[in-house]
């Protein structure tokens, strides 16, 4: 199942290696994988772990914040509106 996230987030990876003009063995090789799992993240077909976003942003000179321009946010349920300590508070 491929979340709209993964998709804005495996075409900006795309975006950013092209206008560098880098190719997917080059930023596979910077960031210590295949080139085929650099395809796959590309095309969303493999969800990118937080470890690989950061080397990935790191390769690609850019914020991790870059691959998730443009992302709508989704709406927010009650519990993200308290504060963080009222979660705590009841819970004890």
């Amino acid at each position: 199942m491929t979340d709209d996230v993964d998709i804005l987030v495996g075409r900006q990876l795309r975006r950013r290696r092209r206008l560098l003009g880098l190719t997917q063995q080059q930023v596979a090789e910077a960031v210590g994988v295949r080139f085929q799992q650099i395809q796959k993240y590309e095309c969303a077909s493999n969800r990118i772990a937080v470890a690989m976003l950061w080397k990935l942003a790191c390769a690609l000179d850019v914020e991790v914040a870059y691959f998730f321009a443009g992302a709508a946010r989704p709406a927010q349920p009650d519990v993200a509106r308290r504060r963080p300590f009222d979660v705590y508070d009841r819970a004890a």
